[in-house]
């Protein structure tokens, strides 16, 4: 899986990353490699997560609604 990564210097030094495909993921680290390495595991750490799906019951529907 390619994931696209957007890097920003960081008003501190160092550099602050966010992957706009995965809502919330986003890292940090004083050095490029360093960096590099924690969003890979911070990308890890959020596809890891076990969402279960919503229960709806027999009448209900599932409507996804981008604000």
């Amino acid at each position: 899986m390619k994931l696209k990564a957007i890097i920003h210097d960081a008003e501190e030094g160092g550099f602050w990353a966010e992957v706009p495909a995965i809502p919330g993921c986003a890292s940090q680290g004083e050095t490029m490699e360093e960096l590099l390495f924690n969003l890979r595991e911070a990308i890890e750490g959020c596809l890891a997560i076990d969402i279960a799906p919503p229960q709806t019951g027999d009448a209900g529907r599932i409507l996804e609604i981008a604000v």
